[in-house]
């Protein structure tokens, strides 16, 4: 597995940096995600960050990665955003309702890890919501655990953190 530029996850997937020309595919698949369990999108507040993810994510110290199948097809997407120095935020982890529980979802938790340590940072945080079971099922293996968050984003009412 090649953690430089594209990632080939198998011949049909392909990991790689999101640019602004994804945007639509982005839009596309997180919202499909939100809808597939009951909750609604948020382009004023939560979501905003998916109008720019190179001045929101890029260009403030953490990355932003989409999975595409050989069609071109976005299909999966992870963002790292720097919150300071030492912590980074987990965002926009979704993954098309085909690819779940094949493993992409570790892959993809596995590409954070590694991302956010080689960025230099000593904790990760992140907000979701209780439908997401399986996610949160994702993060708790990985040792990810719940804390008091000041403030959540809308459709959320979970936060976890682990220390890197």
């Amino acid at each position: 597995m090649k953690l430089e530029g594209e990632l080939n996850l198998d011949t049909s997937l392909r990991l790689r940096a999101g640019r602004k020309g994804d945007r639509a595919g982005i839009r596309a698949l997180v919202y499909g995600v939100l809808a597939d369990y009951g909750l609604q999108p948020d382009p004023e507040h939560t979501d905003r960050d998916l109008e720019d993810i190179e001045e929101t994510y890029l260009k403030a110290g953490g990355v932003f990665y989409v999975l595409e199948n050989n069609e071109g097809e976005i299909v999966g997407t992870l963002g790292l955003c720097r919150i300071d120095e030492r912590t980074c935020e987990l965002r926009k982890m979704y993954l098309a309702k085909t690819y779940r529980g094949h493993g992409w979802g570790k892959k993809l938790m596995e590409k954070a890890l590694a991302e956010a340590r080689r960025l230099g940072f000593q904790k990760m945080i992140l907000e979701t919501a209780s439908v997401l079971t399986e996610a949160i099922q994702l993060y708790r293996r990985y040792g990810f655990t719940p804390y008091e968050s000041k403030h959540l984003s809308s459709r959320c009412d979970q936060a976890y953190g682990l220390h890197l």
